[in-house]
């Protein structure tokens, strides 16, 4: 699982960071987001839902920080 480093970005920069490497995926890889910016663990989801992707989880980095976990499906 490929996972993007998003500490310290505010929102909306990981969902941007996010749909900039999603492109790279293959069908069936995963993309880890870490980011401590409250507004990414509705806007990860969100994210997924509208472009027909799927969510697959919410976790922790080794060093706590929220970890979002994304499957490129189409």
């Amino acid at each position: 699982m490929r996972v993007l480093d998003c500490r310290g970005r505010p929102c909306p920069q990981p969902i941007i960071d996010l749909a900039r490497a999603f492109k790279s995926l293959a069908i069936g890889d995963e993309l880890g987001v870490e980011s401590d910016d409250p507004a990414a663990r509705h806007d990860v989801p969100a994210w997924c839902r509208m472009r027909g992707q799927e969510y697959v989880r919410e976790g922790r980095a080794d060093d706590g920080t929220p970890l979002y976990v994304v499957r490129r499906i189409s």
